[in-house]
C-alpha cells in the first residue's frame, strides 16, 4: 500500500523541525502543570477530612484527559486552517493541483497529517496519564478510551479546519472562521435543547432534546466521565425516566455514547467531501456543461 506523498512529506518536515519540539515540551509543560495543581487541589480538600487521599486520585484522570481534548481541539484548526489556504498564500496551490494526486488524497494527505500531529502530543503525555492509573489505580483500559476520544476530537477538529481552509484564501481568515463554527456547535446545539428543558414538558420533548445534545462536544465529554467515572449516564439523568421504553434505551450512556460518536464522524466526513468539493478543479455537471459548449463550437466552427 502506498503512503499518502503528503503525509510522508509534512510529517517528515514538522518531525526534524525545532518548531514541533517547542510544541511538544510546551503541551508536556502544560500537563505537568495541570497535573499538579490538580494533585495539590485533591490534597488540600482532604486535609481537614478522614476520607483516603488515595481514592481522590482516580478524579486525576478526567482531568487530565479534558485538559488534553480541550488542546487538542483548540490547536488542531490552527494546523488544518492554513494547510489548503497557506499553498494559496505562498502560490503553490495550482502547482500542487496539476499533480497526479486526486482532490480526496490531499484533503485526507492534510487532515491525517494535523492527527499524526495530534497522536505525537497524546503519545508524549502518556508518562504523566500513567502516574493516574499508577496512583488512582484505574484499569489500563481507560487509557485506550482516552485515545480514542483524543482520535475523534482531533478528527473532527481537522475537518472543520480543512473545510474552512479551503474556502478562505487567508490562513487567518480561515482560523477565525473555524472557530466561529466551533462556537455554534457548542452553542447552537445547546440553546435549543436548553430552552427545549425550559420552556416546554419533558415528557413532550426528549426526543428533541437528545437530538440536539448529539453533536455537543461539551455534553459528550460530560457523558464520557460520567460512564466511565462512575458508570452513570447525564444524558439518562437529564432526561429522566419517560414512558417511551425506545427513548429510555437511547438514553442509556453506552447507546447515547455510540450514536453521538457516529453523528460526530458523519459530520466530520460531511466537512471532508465539502472541502474535496470546493478544491476539485472542475466538478463532474461543470464538465459535461463545459464538453458540451466545446462541442456545440466545434459544430458551428464546422458548418460554418
Amino acid at each position: 500500500m502506498r503512503l499518502n506523498p503528503i503525509i510522508k512529506k509534512d510529517v517528515k518536515v514538522q518531525a526534524r523541525s525545532f518548531k514541533m519540539c517547542v510544541e511538544v515540551f510546551v503541551y508536556e509543560l502544560i500537563m505537568a502543570l495541570v497535573f499538579f495543581v490538580a494533585l495539590l487541589y485533591i490534597t488540600s480538600q482532604n486535609r481537614f477530612t478522614d476520607s483516603n487521599v488515595y481514592s481522590q486520585m482516580v478524579w486525576l484522570y478526567p482531568v487530565l484527559a479534558i485538559a488534553q481534548w480541550v488542546i487538542l481541539g483548540a490547536v488542531i484548526p490552527i494546523h488544518t486552517s492554513s494547510a489548503i489556504s497557506g499553498e494559496k498564500e505562498r502560490q503553490t496551490f495550482d502547482i500542487m493541483m496539476t499533480t497526479s494526486m486526486t482532490p480526496w488524497s490531499m484533503i485526507m494527505g492534510k487532515v491525517m497529517t494535523a492527527v499524526a500531529q495530534a497522536m505525537i502530543f497524546v503519545v508524549a503525555s502518556i508518562p504523566v496519564m500513567a502516574l493516574t492509573f499508577v496512583v488512582g489505580g484505574l484499569s489500563w483500559s481507560y487509557l485506550f478510551w482516552f485515545i480514542a476520544v483524543a482520535l475523534l476530537v482531533s478528527l473532527f477538529a481537522a475537518s472543520i479546519g480543512i473545510m474552512c481552509s479551503s474556502f478562505c484564501r487567508k490562513s487567518i481568515t480561515a482560523v477565525i472562521v473555524s472557530y466561529g463554527i466551533y462556537i455554534i456547535f457548542f452553542v447552537v446545539t445547546a440553546l435549543p435543547a436548553y430552552l427545549i428543558c425550559v420552556l416546554t414538558d419533558y415528557a413532550k420533548s426528549e426526543k428533541d432534546v437528545i437530538g440536539f445534545f448529539l453533536l455537543n462536544p461539551v455534553v459528550y465529554i460530560t457523558e464520557f466521565v460520567a460512564k466511565s467515572m462512575a458508570d452513570a449516564s447525564w444524558i439518562a439523568d437529564i432526561i429522566g425516566q419517560t414512558k417511551s421504553p425506545l427513548l429510555n434505551w437511547l438514553a442509556s450512556g453506552s447507546v447515547w455514547m455510540i450514536l453521538s460518536t457516529i453523528a460526530f464522524l458523519a459530520v466530520s466526513f460531511l466537512f471532508l467531501l465539502i472541502a474535496k468539493k470546493r478544491i476539485s478543479p472542475v466538478s463532474k455537471r461543470k464538465a459535461k456543461k463545459l464538453a458540451g459548449k466545446q462541442m456545440t463550437q466545434i459544430t458551428e466552427q464546422s458548418n460554418g
